[in-house]
């Protein structure tokens, strides 16, 4: 049984499913989008010797044929050079405008993939079938597709929306612990910023969540993608609730940039570590109590999540560095950078109005307790 969450975009509308076994059902969903029995599937080097022949079964099934590309996994290939290899291949596969493109994995592949669809004869259709966490409540959904560039991530990339997302949380069991607990940064991402009786639901069932129970697995995909559909519906494109999205992010990206997109910091685990420093600087400002970042703090810790800058390994920039890479975000905007601040758990705002000196001594304090 899976549960359908609609996000209503007029021409662009889409469903995503979410439930076990849909990777081996997969045939059955696509098949009415398709005009010829084909698609041409991205993955990655991880993905596809765990899932890649139920997925080829389930086409099948359905009398579809498939051809696929295994990229490299990890948040290095979402750049130039795998981007193009991947564009090359599908015209290669003479895959036409009105064909199908699946993105079959994580964040790094759905990005992508959704990308070159984008761009592929001047966009062709693409469906999402995510394997991780974090892909199937993030990224996977609302039409956000691109590649990072050494300025920063996801500064390239386009507004494309899927016609369809299949989330199947079976797929979840052949995660790692770390992968898996990397997604929940963006779960609990949503309770911070706009639902504080999910945030009191994930202190007391998150636990039995990483462990594997199933039910409560479903419910936390279905309410943090019911609470993205809300805001993308609000703000396609990003001018304005959207933003809420990014809470944590803007700290996020500029780690993910000093660590070189590396195994170092996973970017839900980024996540994490930003949204405690984005309410570690609200409460600073006076915004919020310290109450909040406290409490933040002490269930990602339950969790087993990376909370400080203490928890990424090696050397990191300092202050002043950070602040620059910081610079670079997208959501600068005449000059301003955009801070997401917060007045509560789960009461989150968009603000250009924010310090620097303050930001600046989180990050200092917090690069001094490494």
């Amino acid at each position: 049984m899976s549960i359908t969450v609609h996000v209503p975009l007029g021409d662009r509308a889409y469903d995503v499913r979410i439930g076990e076994g849909l990777v081996a059902q997969a045939g059955l969903e696509i098949a009415p989008f398709l005009h010829q029995p084909r698609v041409a599937v991205l993955t990655d080097e991880t993905v596809a010797p765990l899932h890649l022949e139920t997925l080829r079964a389930g086409l099948a099934d359905q009398g579809i044929s498939m051809v696929s590309l295994a990229l490299p996994a990890g948040e290095s290939t979402k750049g130039w050079p795998q981007f193009s290899r991947a564009v090359e291949w599908l015209l290669e596969q003479k895959i036409e405008r009105r064909d199908v493109v699946v993105a079959f994995g994580g964040g790094v592949i759905g990005d992508l993939g959704g990308f070159a669809a984008a761009v592929l004869r001047r966009g062709v259709r693409f469906v999402q079938i995510p394997t991780t966490l974090l892909a199937q409540v993030d990224s996977s959904v609302g039409g956000k597709t691109g590649i990072n560039s050494p300025h920063g991530k996801n500064l390239i990339g386009a507004f494309h929306q899927p016609s369809l997302v299949l989330a199947d949380t079976t797929v979840l069991e052949t995660l790692t612990r770390r992968d898996f607990l990397a997604g929940y940064g963006e779960v609990v991402k949503y309770g911070m910023l706009g639902d504080a009786e999910f945030f009191d639901w994930l202190e007391q069932n998150g636990p039995a969540m990483a462990d594997g129970d199933i039910a409560a697995r479903q419910y936390a995909v279905r309410r943090s993608v019911e609470m993205k559909a809300d805001i993308v519906v609000r703000d396609e494109t990003e001018q304005g609730d959207r933003a809420l999205l990014n809470l944590g992010h803007t700290f996020c990206h500029a780690l993910e940039a000093s660590t070189g997109y590396s195994s170092r910091l996973l970017h839900g685990e980024g996540v994490a570590i930003g949204c405690a420093l984005a309410f570690e600087t609200s409460a600073r400002l006076g915004l919020c109590s310290q109450e909040s970042p406290s409490r933040v703090r002490a269930h990602l810790r339950d969790m087993g999540m990376k909370v400080d800058l203490a928890d990424i390994e090696s050397e990191l920039p300092d202050a002043d560095a950070l602040l620059a890479l910081m610079s670079q975000d997208k959501k600068v905007l005449d000059g301003k950078l955009r801070f997401i601040m917060a007045r509560a758990i789960g009461d989150a705002f968009i603000t250009s109005d924010v310090d620097y000196k303050v930001v600046r001594a989180v990050l200092q304090d917090a690069l001094d307790a490494r």
